[in-house]
């Protein structure tokens, strides 16, 4: 983060589109879609600071931007608070990793002007705030990265492991077994790594799990009925 541009508006430092799209990993038409998609949940000078006009013009006049903002008819610059909405929005973990280093290396480093003695307590108030501020977001920012469910690659990642675990107590696609009973084995297993995750579907499990989840595969064996069961249908192969 330490190479972004810093830009200060009005006091406070602010992200233009394609800057916010550049940290989070992500295309700039991608952050704009989602606001626009959102747009009731941001609010003007809380979440950005849109500028039009000849405001913009002075403001492109100041700064150097290599993108396509100045040719946008109006130029979004996202605060702190509206950087946090747009991490909620994408919702991967790359985007919170990255809202984490913009508040601790970005948004979080304050001008060092030197302050009049008597609004020194008032300066020390307004820090304290700040503080506590952060300290709630970045709660939430864990609370939500916690209860984000496993994305389609994992989900795909458990299918196939399930898949060659069930297969392989079975004794191979080519067992006897596993052309006479593989549907029962299949849903024995899912039973019980939906019981063992207390879970409704193997795709909400938490990404927090997932190699707890992979692990349950690996080692999961068919109970001792089931496993006699397949045995038995394997041993008359020898026969054939």
């Amino acid at each position: 983060m330490s190479d972004l541009t810093i830009i200060n508006y009005n006091g406070q430092r602010v992200l233009t589109t394609a800057q916010l799209a550049e940290s989070y990993g992500t295309d700039g038409r991608i952050v704009s879609n989602n606001f626009n998609r959102n747009k009731e949940r941001y609010t003007e000078g809380k979440h950005f600071i849109a500028l039009r006009g000849d405001e913009k013009r002075v403001f492109l006049n100041r700064h150097q931007f290599d993108d396509s903002s100045k040719n946008a008819a109006v130029l979004y610059l996202w605060t702190e608070k509206g950087a946090w909405l747009h991490a909620k929005s994408l919702n991967t973990d790359e985007a919170w990793d990255a809202y984490e280093m913009l508040v601790d290396e970005y948004y979080n480093v304050r001008e060092q002007l030197p302050q009049p003695p008597q609004s020194l307590e008032l300066a020390l108030q307004a820090a304290l705030e700040h503080e506590r501020e952060i300290k709630s977001i970045k709660s939430d920012v864990n609370y939500l990265k916690g209860s984000m469910r496993v994305d389609t690659l994992q989900q795909q990642e458990i299918q196939q492991a399930a898949k060659q675990s069930v297969i392989q107590a079975l004794g191979g696609i080519d067992s006897i077994a596993y052309k006479e009973m593989s549907k029962k084995v299949f849903s024995s297993f899912w039973r019980e790594f939906k019981q063992h995750f207390k879970v409704p579907r193997y795709g909400d499990i938490p990404k927090a799990k997932f190699e707890e989840a992979i692990r349950f595969i690996q080692l999961w064996r068919p109970s001792t009925s089931l496993q006699m069961e397949i045995d038995q249908y394997n041993s008359q192969m020898s026969f054939v």
